[in-house]
């Protein structure tokens, strides 16, 4: 967040403003130091501000206020934190200023979704005085009003299919003492298109949780061919466990873009149809390994000559 310099020009008389008729300013930071002094500094320049050490509180703070103003940090401890707030910030309050603070501009992920959520990006350390000066500038201008694009989760797992299996695949290449089977990349993949239209559909046409998922004979395939190529079943597992966590890494990316009022619903169907299909395919995996003992023992028997 900015230096706090002691300086008296930061604390002119409070403003005669009424509290109702200030900017109202939404200030993260899990520095509670910084918090404070950053906190009575915006106040006295005539700001009427609402605090918060972490992402919970801010995201319950968006959730039962209207602000003007996000003013966060990005990194509450974990890095990209900040984006968790500006997405809420985004669907609830779509027109409000948003000013986030990085002290690792370059990271080029994060750069990425910031430049897309967010109206000014600052590298730390900022002085008050240039802070106070964005923040009103910015009030002055306006937000353009932007058409908020609400998607469903399916409609984003159905538009992103490929760049998640494509991050899937790059987790994947990273774990080479987890996933050991040597595959080229269109051969490992190959189950995930299916899967993901599964996926979609399931999403689309609920069924209600604690049911039966349907059977998946693409995914009892799945389990087979994997026995064929090497696999085991800890592999086979770790790769949904990756899966999984790639879907869920798409799904934060679009935060902005999500239904909240569907979003823990449609988590929870991901999670249910991928161990679904997860089950299907280690079912067939033990399978095709009992069959192949089954023939190694009849390899192996003794013939009876017949006389």
């Amino acid at each position: 967040m900015p230096n706090l310099d002691a300086d008296s020009k930061f604390f002119p008389r409070e403003s005669p403003t009424p509290p109702s008729a200030r900017p109202r300013i939404l200030l993260v930071d899990d520095d509670e130091m910084v918090l404070e002094a950053l906190s009575l500094i915006l106040t006295h320049n005539g700001f009427a501000v609402s605090s918060a050490a972490n992402v919970n509180q801010a995201i319950a703070l968006i959730a039962s206020r209207t602000f003007d103003v996000l003013v966060s940090d990005l990194h509450m401890p974990e890095y990209g934190d900040g984006l968790t707030v500006v997405s809420a910030m985004r669907h609830a309050s779509p027109n409000a200023v948003t000013v986030i603070f990085s002290a690792f501009p370059e990271m080029k992920r994060a750069a990425q979704e910031i430049l897309k959520q967010t109206d000014v990006v600052v590298v730390k350390p900022l002085g008050v005085e240039n802070l106070v000066a964005v923040i009103r500038e910015r009030l002055q201008q306006g937000v353009p009003t932007k058409a908020q694009t609400i998607e469903s989760v399916a409609d984003i797992l159905e538009r992103c299919t490929q760049s998640t299996i494509e991050d899937w695949l790059e987790s994947v290449r990273e774990a080479p003492a987890i996933i050991s089977a040597h595959l080229e990349d269109n051969t490992r993949c190959a189950h995930l298109p299916q899967l993901f239209h599964e996926l979609v559909y399931r999403l689309r046409f609920p069924i209600p949780l604690g049911t039966r998922a349907s059977v998946s004979p693409p995914a009892a395939e799945h389990g087979r061919v994997r026995r064929q190529q090497g696999y085991t079943p800890a592999m086979l597992v770790e790769e949904s466990r990756m899966l999984q966590v790639s879907i869920f890494q798409t799904l934060q990316d679009n935060l902005n873009k999500i239904d909240f009022s569907v979003l823990l619903v449609g988590v929870m169907a991901i999670a249910d149809e991928v161990d679904s299909q997860l089950a299907q395919q280690m079912a067939s995996f033990i399978a095709e390994s009992n069959n192949e003992a089954e023939a190694m023992a009849a390899w192996n028997t003794p013939r009876r000559h017949v006389a």
